[in-house]
């Protein structure tokens, strides 16, 4: 059974498909959105957000945003999504350079951003290896 899939961000529309299931990476866990699914709204952690339509699997990488899903639809807003074919590693450092740059800038919630740092870190690992 398939739910209607839209990703996007501040820069344009990256998807808008019928999914058999979204597995997106919340800032509580990781979670797989599949019809018929409760309804829920979840902050974005940097991750990989993967959709699946047909068979055939489109991964994206996400740096935050919130994704909001009801039984039979899945909508992410993300702060910045990039299709993990067109990611490269240089734009993946930059995220990461970003992220470091955060956390040495933000003493009054150094946890926090020490916690989005590692994530983008694993992010850049898990798409550029």
């Amino acid at each position: 059974m398939a739910m209607k899939f839209d990703l996007v961000s501040p820069e344009r529309r990256l998807a808008s498909i019928e999914a058999t299931e979204v597995m997106i990476p919340g800032a509580d866990g990781d979670m797989t959105a599949m019809a018929g699914h409760t309804p829920v709204i979840t902050t974005l952690r940097p991750g990989v957000l993967k959709a699946v339509a047909g068979g055939a699997t489109q991964a994206y990488a996400v740096t935050g945003g919130f994704a909001e899903i009801t039984a039979s639809a899945v909508t992410v807003l993300a702060e910045r999504a990039i299709p993990v074919g067109e990611a490269t590693a240089a734009m993946l450092d930059a995220l990461v350079a970003e992220a470091r740059a955060a956390a040495e800038g933000n003493p009054a919630d150094r946890a926090t951003a020490e916690k989005y740092l590692a994530d983008m870190i694993a992010l850049r690992t898990a798409v550029a290896g």
